[in-house]
């Protein structure tokens, strides 16, 4: 299956404290999430503020995950034609870069945004779902920071889905 080329480079630490660059390659790592629907983490934290010292590649952190308590997701999305809906909100706030292709992000109610390559989104907490009706994949880079749960209408708005 073919993914988008993707360079990731990471840069930390000799043992001197010199900067240099860790890791540079073409990410080889996207994980099927749902049909249609690829990730391919960049990095995560699991502290804020963030720890620059470890020395693990957490670009690589086991497990299923959307966000992380305290910590933040940098990925790369690859949504196919068809992409599985999948309706939810998560506890954080998602600066959302489209990188290639157009998608459809519809909010609970069915009202829907278009978004094309170039286009920029910032969602805070609301129930979406990413739909696909195009002919090409569309590719999408994703900052998830932990956020507190949104408290709308009285209500506390868990995270779901």
């Amino acid at each position: 299956m073919d993914f988008p080329s993707i360079r990731r480079v990471v840069t930390g630490h000799d043992e001197a404290g010199k900067a240099i660059v860790k890791i540079d390659e073409v990410c080889s790592h996207f994980k099927q999430g749902r049909p249609n629907g690829y990730v391919c983490n960049i990095w995560t934290t699991s502290t804020s503020p963030a720890n620059n010292s470890e020395q693990a590649d957490d670009g690589m952190r086991e497990g299923k995950f959307t966000t992380i308590e305290n910590g933040s997701v940098f990925r790369i999305l690859d949504f196919r034609p068809g992409v599985q809906k999948r309706a939810h909100r998560t506890d954080s706030i998602d600066y959302i870069i489209v990188m290639s292709g157009e998608i459809d992000m519809e909010l609970e109610e069915g009202e829907e945004v278009h978004l094309k390559a170039g286009d920029v989104m910032v969602q805070r907490g609301t129930v979406h779902n990413w739909i696909n009706r195009g002919t090409e994949t569309c590719v999408l880079a994703v900052i998830l920071v932990h956020a507190n749960s949104v408290q709308a209408g009285g209500k506390t708005l868990e995270a779901c889905g």
